[in-house]
C-alpha cells in the first residue's frame, strides 16, 4: 500500500491527529510539513519548556499488510529524514542566531480505518541520526 503524504485529505487528516496528540502534551508546533531537497518532516515540536525538538514523521496504514505500520521508515528513509533535520537544524540556527536544543526522532504510527479511528502509536526516538 503507498503511504499517504500529506497533499491527500488522510494525510492531513493523520498528521492533525498526530500534531492534537502532541499538543494535548504540551508540545508546541514549530513547523509542519517542513520540506527541502532531502525529504519531508510531517510535523517539528518543541516539548515543553523548549527543553528538546522533536521531528515527528506520521504513517497511516488502514491494515498492518505484514508488518507494523512504523516499520515502513526504511533505513533509506531515515537517511533522507538525517538530513532533511540537519538542513532544518542548520538554517534555525542561522536565522535565530542560538544553537538549536537536543533533537529526537519520533514516529507516529496510526493503523485503522482511518486517522480519526486508527490506533495510535508513540514511538519516541524511533531512530537515530543516520548519515
Amino acid at each position: 500500500m503507498t503511504p499517504w503524504g500529506s497533499s491527500s485529505p488522510t494525510g492531513r487528516a493523520g498528521e492533525a491527529r498526530a500534531a492534537a496528540f502532541f499538543s494535548a502534551r504540551g508540545y508546541r508546533l514549530r513547523a509542519q510539513n517542513w520540506h527541502c531537497r532531502y525529504g519531508e518532516w510531517d510535523l517539528i515540536l518543541a516539548a515543553p519548556k523548549d527543553s528538546l525538538w522533536v521531528f515527528v514523521e506520521v504513517r497511516f496504514r488502514r491494515r498492518p499488510l505484514g508488518g507494523q505500520t512504523a516499520a515502513t521508515v526504511t533505513a533509506a528513509k531515515q537517511r533522507r529524514l538525517t538530513q532533511a533535520a540537519q538542513l532544518y537544524l542548520a538554517q534555525c540556527a542561522a536565522t535565530e542566531q542560538r544553537d538549536p536544543p537536543p533533537c529526537r526522532f519520533d514516529v507516529v504510527a496510526l493503523t485503522g480505518p482511518t486517522p480519526e479511528d486508527a490506533h495510535l502509536q508513540w514511538i519516541r526516538n524511533a531512530f537515530s541520526a543516520v548519515n
